[in-house]
């Protein structure tokens, strides 16, 4: 019997209350069955994989479009589904709150908001950004299943790789009611743990190559949560890429190996 939002909501947030978890990022319904028959827990969409599968760049996406996304991921797997909804589409806290409510009406039992002004390319007023927050909680905590709401704190990704002011944005998210705290893009051991420290909600970690981190080293610092953003769906690409140019250039189709799986990855 498939699992009710209900129980799925209590299953995402269970997992923030035990051991350190990944979280992988799917780009499409196939590459979500994927990541369940491989046995993960939970699932976190990723803003510029999708927008890949859609021929745009990342942010290029809206709202109706992740809305259908999200349903379909749904459709496929019984995981959990944390959505990442960039700042909301829209400056508003109103449309922060009314991305919460569309991604929770398509099954969703988690999603996250960002301090990142798309359209004006800049961060936020922290003022600013603990209102759009709030907003968001409210949504969250007016749905009839538990609704896990991240709270982003952009400034890494973002060129302002200022440690004081992220953990002053975390806190003031974590004091508007965010249940998970989130801060792209550190590049250190140290920066980990500092932010860990610092917060009392769950953290969630980006991993990435360039970071040279393992899962136990991240957890280690102090991080419950880690997820991969888009890198599984540009890991994928890359290497369809290099078999794609050898076709092109030389015509030896050898890189074409390695069947799917497709019972063992629960695909119908």
């Amino acid at each position: 019997m498939a699992a009710t939002q209900k129980q799925k909501g209590e299953a995402f947030r269970a997992l923030h209350d035990g051991d350190p978890f990944v979280i992988p990022n799917p780009w499409d319904a196939g590459s979500a069955k994927v990541l369940e028959g491989l046995g993960f827990g939970a699932l976190a969409t990723t803003s510029g994989g999708f927008a890949f599968t859609l021929g745009k760049v990342d942010g290029g996406q809206t709202l109706e479009e992740t809305v259908a996304h999200v349903r379909a991921l749904s459709d496929a797997t019984d995981l959990p589904i944390s959505v990442d909804l960039e700042n909301g589409y829209g400056s508003a806290p109103e449309d922060a709150a009314r991305a919460i409510a569309r991604v929770a009406e398509a099954g969703a039992v988690g999603g996250s908001i960002e301090d990142w002004d798309r359209d004006e390319g800049r961060l936020y007023e922290l003022e600013e950004a603990t209102e759009r927050i709030k907003a968001a909680v409210d949504a969250a905590r007016s749905l009839d299943f538990p609704f896990t709401l991240t709270a982003r704190g952009e400034n890494f990704l973002r060129g302002n790789p200022d440690l004081d002011d992220t953990i002053d944005r975390l806190r003031a998210y974590e004091a508007a009611g965010a249940d998970v705290v989130y801060a792209p893009r550190l590049t250190s051991v140290e920066q980990i743990r500092t932010i860990c420290d610092a917060t009392s909600k769950p953290v969630n970690v980006l991993a990435f190559a360039a970071l040279g981190l393992s899962f136990a080293e991240i957890s280690a610092a102090g991080a419950q949560r880690v997820s991969v953003g888009g890198w599984l769906a540009y890991t994928a690409m890359n290497a369809a890429v290099k078999v794609a140019e050898r076709i092109r250039d030389e015509g030896d189709f050898s890189g074409l190996v390695g069947r799917a799986q497709i019972d063992e990855w629960q695909l119908g």
